[in-house]
């Protein structure tokens, strides 16, 4: 266990997570592939827990990609049931528990069967007031950024918007996070250090932690780590601070 201790004042409201290195856990282990992104399925469970432990009220992680579907035929069926298998493993424990779930992404190529799962845990989960874990499938933060534009742009057309009124919060109010809380840190295993096209507006004034663990045995002492680093940074949001490093 970590002997890290935590200030419990300076814990990231916000945080996401790009879950890397599944394939290569299991390459290592000489296992398929698939094998590693079930793994790295289920650890979702364990470290959301740990991040409501810490105090942690939203966890966003990236589970799949609108990029992804380029990836081998059995690969990516089997990446894109990995929050059904979710759903159905620790569905009783979710709705049980006090931790709300939300799916962030495109919903027009999700199966019938997924859907009605997804709609199913978000409407049983809606009222619940811990941690709120969402689950970014077929997300991409360009085409996320491109529909709030197109809808933004409707509104101008049809004279319901001024285009002179038109800001940043107006564009934040039209992303898939605009209930969300700013994103105070965004976590990367596996050792890759590139942002992957995740959450690219909501990351404008965040904290960028890289560890080479890679997302199957990412843990609560991992967790600690990274926020333990976020708690030592010198956050500036564009100004100074009154402290040695500046």
């Amino acid at each position: 266990m970590s002997d890290i201790v935590l200030d419990k004042d300076k814990i990231p409201a916000h945080v996401a997570i790009i879950l890397d290195g599944n394939g290569r856990w299991a390459k290592e282990r000489h296992l398929p592939r698939v094998l590693g992104h079930r793994k790295g399925a289920f650890n979702i469970y364990e470290v959301t827990k740990a991040a409501q432990d810490l105090g942690i009220k939203y966890l966003t992680v990236f589970c799949f990609s609108t990029e992804n579907w380029t990836r081998p035929d059995d690969e990516v069926k089997y990446i894109m049931t990995k929050p059904m298998r979710f759903f159905k493993r620790f569905r009783k424990d979710i709705v049980g528990g006090n931790g709300r779930i939300k799916i962030l992404g495109r919903r027009d190529r999700l199966s019938k069967e997924f859907l009605a799962m997804v709609n199913d845990m978000e409407e049983s989960t809606k009222d619940h007031t811990g941690i709120t874990l969402s689950l970014c499938v077929d997300y991409g933060s360009r085409d996320e950024i491109t529909t709030a534009t197109k809808e933004i742009a409707k509104l101008v057309k049809d004279g319901k918007l001024d285009i002179d009124d038109i800001n940043e919060q107006t564009i934040s109010n039209h992303l898939f996070t605009k209930d969300y809380p700013e994103l105070d840190l965004l976590i990367r295993t596996s050792g890759e250090e590139r942002i992957s096209n995740f959450l690219l507006w909501q990351l404008a004034y965040a904290e960028l932690y890289f560890t080479k663990t890679y997302w199957p045995d990412f843990n609560k002492d991992e967790l600690v780590k990274a926020i333990y680093s976020y708690q030592n940074r010198n956050r500036r949001f564009g100004g100074l601070k009154d402290d040695k490093n500046k």
